[in-house]
Protein backbone atom coordinates (compact mmCIF):
# COMPACT_ATOMS: atom_id res chain seq x y z
CA UNK A 1 0.00 0.00 0.00
CA UNK A 2 1.40 3.60 -0.96
CA UNK A 3 2.12 5.77 1.82
CA UNK A 4 -0.95 8.35 2.93
CA UNK A 5 1.04 11.30 2.05
CA UNK A 6 1.87 9.76 -1.76
CA UNK A 7 -2.05 8.71 -1.79
CA UNK A 8 -3.32 12.45 -1.04
CA UNK A 9 -0.75 13.77 -3.45
CA UNK A 10 -2.04 11.02 -6.08
CA UNK A 11 -5.62 12.03 -4.93
CA UNK A 12 -5.22 15.36 -5.37
CA UNK A 13 -3.67 15.21 -9.06
CA UNK A 14 -7.05 12.92 -10.12
CA UNK A 15 -9.01 16.08 -8.72
CA UNK A 16 -7.30 18.67 -10.64
CA UNK A 17 -7.31 16.51 -13.84
CA UNK A 18 -11.33 16.07 -13.01
CA UNK A 19 -11.23 20.04 -12.59
CA UNK A 20 -9.15 20.94 -16.13
CA UNK A 21 -11.50 18.39 -17.72
CA UNK A 22 -8.72 16.72 -19.13
CA UNK A 23 -8.51 13.23 -20.38
CA UNK A 24 -6.29 10.40 -19.58
CA UNK A 25 -4.94 10.57 -23.55
CA UNK A 26 -4.37 14.25 -23.23
CA UNK A 27 -2.63 14.41 -19.70
CA UNK A 28 -0.52 11.22 -21.00
CA UNK A 29 0.28 13.38 -23.99
CA UNK A 30 1.30 16.60 -21.79
CA UNK A 31 3.40 14.15 -19.20
CA UNK A 32 4.98 11.72 -21.66
CA UNK A 33 3.50 9.14 -19.03
CA UNK A 34 2.01 5.99 -20.51
CA UNK A 35 -2.56 5.96 -20.52
CA UNK A 36 -2.26 2.80 -18.45
CA UNK A 37 1.00 4.06 -15.96
CA UNK A 38 -1.39 7.35 -15.85
CA UNK A 39 -4.48 5.54 -14.91
CA UNK A 40 -2.85 3.37 -12.11
CA UNK A 41 -0.75 5.50 -10.91
CA UNK A 42 -3.91 8.33 -10.14
CA UNK A 43 -6.50 5.51 -8.69
CA UNK A 44 -3.47 4.46 -6.43
CA UNK A 45 -2.74 1.14 -7.77
CA UNK A 46 0.70 1.78 -8.82
CA UNK A 47 3.30 1.12 -5.86
CA UNK A 48 5.70 0.94 -8.46
CA UNK A 49 4.97 4.35 -9.49
CA UNK A 50 8.37 6.30 -10.31
CA UNK A 51 8.72 9.76 -8.84
CA UNK A 52 9.78 11.27 -12.21
CA UNK A 53 6.33 9.64 -13.66
CA UNK A 54 4.24 11.16 -10.70
CA UNK A 55 6.24 14.57 -11.00
CA UNK A 56 5.52 14.46 -14.95
CA UNK A 57 1.77 14.53 -14.46
CA UNK A 58 2.36 17.16 -11.43
CA UNK A 59 4.24 19.48 -13.69
CA UNK A 60 1.67 18.71 -16.23
CA UNK A 61 -1.39 19.71 -14.41
CA UNK A 62 0.15 22.91 -13.06
CA UNK A 63 1.24 21.29 -9.48
CA UNK A 64 3.91 21.62 -7.73
CA UNK A 65 5.25 18.94 -5.23
CA UNK A 66 4.22 20.92 -1.96
CA UNK A 67 0.53 20.74 -3.37
CA UNK A 68 0.57 24.69 -3.79
CA UNK A 69 -1.30 25.06 -7.49
CA UNK A 70 -1.84 28.01 -10.01
CA UNK A 71 -5.10 28.64 -9.66
CA UNK A 72 -7.37 26.88 -12.55
CA UNK A 73 -8.29 29.63 -13.94
CA UNK A 74 -4.93 31.46 -14.18
CA UNK A 75 -3.21 27.99 -15.64
CA UNK A 76 -6.10 27.81 -18.18
CA UNK A 77 -5.38 30.94 -19.01
CA UNK A 78 -1.78 30.47 -19.37
CA UNK A 79 -2.34 27.23 -21.95
CA UNK A 80 -4.66 29.14 -23.69
CA UNK A 81 -2.32 31.77 -25.03
CA UNK A 82 0.44 29.04 -25.38
CA UNK A 83 -2.31 27.33 -28.21
CA UNK A 84 -3.42 30.59 -29.43
CA UNK A 85 0.29 31.55 -30.09
CA UNK A 86 1.16 28.31 -32.06
CA UNK A 87 -2.20 28.74 -33.91
CA UNK A 88 -1.52 32.40 -35.00
CA UNK A 89 1.78 31.81 -35.99
CA UNK A 90 0.84 29.17 -38.53
CA UNK A 91 -1.65 31.50 -39.82
CA UNK A 92 0.93 34.32 -39.98
CA UNK A 93 3.16 31.71 -41.69
CA UNK A 94 0.53 30.55 -43.97
CA UNK A 95 -0.02 34.11 -44.54
CA UNK A 96 3.82 34.63 -45.25
CA UNK A 97 3.97 32.20 -47.77
CA UNK A 98 0.64 34.06 -49.42
CA UNK A 99 2.29 37.25 -49.53
CA UNK A 100 -0.33 38.29 -47.56
CA UNK A 101 1.06 40.80 -44.87
CA UNK A 102 -0.65 40.43 -41.61
CA UNK A 103 -0.03 43.51 -39.26
CA UNK A 104 0.99 43.00 -35.50
CA UNK A 105 -2.17 44.65 -34.25
CA UNK A 106 -3.91 42.18 -36.57
CA UNK A 107 -2.12 39.29 -34.75
CA UNK A 108 -2.70 40.58 -31.63
CA UNK A 109 -6.49 40.83 -32.41
CA UNK A 110 -6.07 37.18 -33.60
CA UNK A 111 -4.65 36.06 -30.38
CA UNK A 112 -7.09 37.22 -28.13
CA UNK A 113 -10.26 35.82 -29.89
CA UNK A 114 -8.69 32.65 -29.89
CA UNK A 115 -7.80 32.62 -26.44
CA UNK A 116 -11.36 33.50 -25.66
CA UNK A 117 -12.82 30.83 -28.17
CA UNK A 118 -10.33 28.25 -26.58
CA UNK A 119 -11.37 29.28 -22.80
CA UNK A 120 -15.14 29.38 -23.99
CA UNK A 121 -15.31 26.28 -25.92
CA UNK A 122 -14.50 22.58 -25.45
CA UNK A 123 -11.45 21.66 -22.98
CA UNK A 124 -10.57 19.32 -26.09
CA UNK A 125 -9.58 22.02 -28.16
CA UNK A 126 -7.13 23.01 -25.64
CA UNK A 127 -5.54 20.24 -24.57
CA UNK A 128 -5.36 19.01 -28.07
Amino acid sequence: MLAPVLNNFLDKLEQRRRKLRMTYGQLARLSGVSVPTLTRTLSGKNANASFTSVMAIAQALGVSFDLKEEPASAFLEKAAERKAASLVSMVQGTSGLEAQVISEEQLEAMRRQTVHELLAGSRRKLWG
